[in-house]
């Protein structure tokens, strides 16, 4: 952890685990037979300039208290933005007297004390950095000139932002368990506009991480917004045909992103999901392996535990294409007969497994096919499968990009579509919950003209 506990921050989370457990004590003083509380803070300065131009400036403070508590098996649920002593007294009673009137559900609860993370990991989320405004402001100058001086095509920008935030989040519960930590993030993005003819196009690029040191510098954000931009213009369409697909990494992320969906708790006791009854079977092809790894040092999705304090810990989703798990908070493991998997809130670090060393291998590999650098449109159903989204890329022909390509929609069904991957990248994108090289579809269908 980057900095000692003479920071303020620790002596700020001594306070709000105090504020927590006065909550509960409350709770259980008006009758609670169990409850939850969950209190966050943020603060940090965000800024934009367009143009060399600065457009906004914001210094921002938020934070919050959310309470579940229950009577028996009834469940009442408050939040208040206002974390003096005596709202937070107010938040418990209006919890309380929810509670009275919702239905009595013998699913309702706390997480078992036993999945408690008594004992955690400290996982080197908090690098803060002061930085002050005319430093971050140049920061945006410096990746949007960057991007301006790159290529005369390149002839106007939406902006440059940057972001450092620092927050802590505690969390609490009728067990006794009491427990937070503190963590940062800090983000700087570019976008621009380029111009061939009569022909434009937009794209852009951007770096996040929770130390601001680890960043990519102003000038390759901004080149590499460029460089993203020029490479789609002078677009072509092309004809409806069915042919490999190749999702680029920071797309491919999103179609695993419908398997998180497809194997939450919620959707399957709602019975509204295409994988219903999948647990140990074959989702995916067997070159498919995923596995979670919560406790990554300074991860972007790594946690000690879940938004109901159970542990997170090591897991296989995906072992050769076999479903390993579900993921389930303590609501929808009752509803299933099953118990939680430390997913309420959400996954933590999914690293999909390369078989492939970079994405030169996986064009080669497809010879002729499309190269998905973007998708639009939210055009997935999650009760069937079916896939249909607009999309643009690049044609690929013996495994060389040949030229960009716009207006295409690419469809399939989700079932299929994980059969048929075929081969995974090792250009792996670092910057979300789900890390993955590209991947490689061995066929869908594409609408073009």
């Amino acid at each position: 952890m980057n900095g000692a506990t003479s920071d303020p921050i620790f002596h700020r989370i001594e306070e709000v685990k105090q504020a927590v457990a006065e909550v509960l004590a409350h709770a259980k003083s008006l009758g609670a037979t169990a409850a939850e509380a969950a209190m966050s803070s943020t603060s940090g300065l965000s800024v934009s300039t367009r143009l060399g131009e600065v457009d906004t400036i914001e210094f921002n403070q938020d934070g919050g208290l959310g309470i579940s508590l229950y009577v028996g098996n009834h469940k009442g649920s408050a939040s208040t933005a206002d974390l003096s002593p005596q709202a937070l007294r107010s938040v418990v009673e209006k919890a309380i007297e929810i509670a009275k009137f919702t239905s009595d559900d013998p699913c309702n609860g706390l997480a078992e004390e036993t999945l408690m993370a008594f004992d955690y990991p400290e996982l080197d989320l908090y690098h803060p950095h002061a930085i002050s405004p005319e430093q971050a402001i140049e920061l945006c100058q410096a990746a949007e000139q960057a991007a301006l001086n790159f290529d005369p095509r390149i002839v106007n920008s939406d902006g440059a932002s940057f972001a450092s935030h620092q927050g802590l989040r505690v969390y609490g519960n009728s067990y006794g368990f009491i427990a937070g930590f503190p963590r940062t993030r800090h983000t700087l993005s570019t976008s621009v506009i380029g111009k061939d003819g009569e022909q434009m196009q937009r794209d852009s690029a951007y770096t996040i991480s929770r130390q601001f040191n680890a960043l990519k510098a102003a000038e390759a954000v901004g080149i590499e917004a460029a460089q993203e931009t020029l490479a789609k213009l002078n677009s072509r369409r092309i004809g409806t045909q069915k042919v490999p697909v190749l999702f680029r990494a920071e797309v491919a992320s999103s179609l695993f992103g419908h398997l998180v969906s497809a194997v939450g708790g919620g959707a399957l006791y709602r019975k509204s999901s295409f994988l219903l009854d999948s647990l140990g079977t074959q989702v995916f092809n067997p070159c498919v392996t995923i596995l979670e790894r919560p406790h990554l040092l300074a991860g972007l999705a790594s946690s000690p535990f879940d938004s109901e304090g159970v542990k997170t810990q090591d897991r296989d989703i995906v072992l050769g294409g076999e479903l390993q798990t579900y993921l389930l908070a303590s609501y929808a493991a009752r509803r299933l007969g099953m118990q939680a998997t430390g997913h309420a809130g959400g996954i933590h670090n999914w690293l999909v497994q390369a078989t492939e060393p970079n994405l030169a291998a996986l064009l080669t590999q497809m010879g002729t096919g499309l190269l998905v650098t973007e998708l639009m449109g939210q055009g997935v159903n999650p009760v069937t499968g079916d896939y249909s989204r607009g999309a643009a890329g690049f044609w690929v022909e013996n495994g060389e990009i040949q030229y960009p390509v716009s207006e295409v929609t690419i469809a399939g069904n989700l079932k299929e579509m994980f059969n048929n991957i075929v081969a995974i990248g090792g250009d792996i994108e670092t910057r979300g919950s789900i890390q993955t090289g590209s991947v490689l579809v061995a066929q869908m269908q594409v609408a073009g003209h």
